[in-house]
């Protein structure tokens, strides 16, 4: 196969899953040919990210993470795209190893923030503890010149309990309650004027879940449409030759 992308994905299946619906669903196709080409990779088995994050003696799980990147080389993709954020706190060891762009989720959904909420000025990160704590999207977050802020402890508690207990362990179940709660408590609690669901799996529960008129910023939706944006726009070279 030519002209494709590579999508390192898999952490988590269910997660992942629902990136290449939204993907698929928001290509302009009329016949089979007109959807993109690409390669899936869904590595299950990478080692949880928050573990090794939250505790570095456990399993690292950048070198298997480094192993995908070099495989995908070998089969000369256009480009890379990775569909978890948490993952994103090796995005510079993955990008340096990579031979062909790779496009930065937590970048690219920080950028949305200006066209999605263009006065917004505190941001919340519904993220997991992982990417909270090792400041995945702080700096970014900061660096576009808004305030960045963190859950509480309680609402952190939800939103784990929403991430592993409802969507990972019963295999994709949104409890749709438990997730609107939760963008309830940051808007009231934190007076935030827009949450970056900064994990997959809350991504998951936006697709299910979407019947809130809270201001969310969807790291999986804009990452979709970046990786479709860049596709599109390469067949339209190649086409233009």
């Amino acid at each position: 196969m030519q002209q494709f992308f590579s999508i390192l994905g898999g952490m988590g299946t269910m997660a992942t899953d629902s990136f290449i619906r939204i993907l698929n669903q928001r290509t302009p196709a009329k016949n089979d040919q007109d959807y993109l080409n690409y390669i899936l990779v869904n590595h299950a088995t990478v080692p949880d990210r928050t573990t090794y994050l939250l505790d570095h003696s456990k399993t690292n799980f950048l070198p298997t993470l480094l192993e995908d990147v070099e495989q995908q080389n070998s089969l000369k993709p256009d480009f890379m795209v990775m569909v978890c954020n948490t993952a994103h706190y090796f995005y510079d060891e993955l990008n340096a190893a990579s031979d062909v762009p790779f496009l930065n989720m937590p970048e690219e959904t920080v950028k949305e923030i200006k066209h999605k909420f263009p006065t917004a000025k505190r941001i919340g990160l519904a993220a997991t503890q992982g990417t909270v704590a090792s400041g995945v999207y702080q700096p970014i977050i900061k660096k576009a010149g808004y305030t960045e802020v963190d859950p509480t402890p309680a609402i952190q508690q939800k939103i784990n309990d929403l991430i592993y207990t409802s969507i990972k362990e019963e295999q994709g179940h949104v409890d749709a309650t438990l997730y609107h709660t939760i963008l309830a408590d940051m808007v009231q609690d934190m007076k935030v004027d827009a949450i970056i669901l900064g994990c997959t799996e809350l991504s998951l529960a936006e697709e299910k879940a979407p019947d809130h008129n809270y201001p969310v910023v969807d790291s999986q939706s804009t990452i979709a449409d970046r990786t479709l944006e860049l596709a599109l726009k390469l067949r339209q070279e190649r086409q233009a030759k």
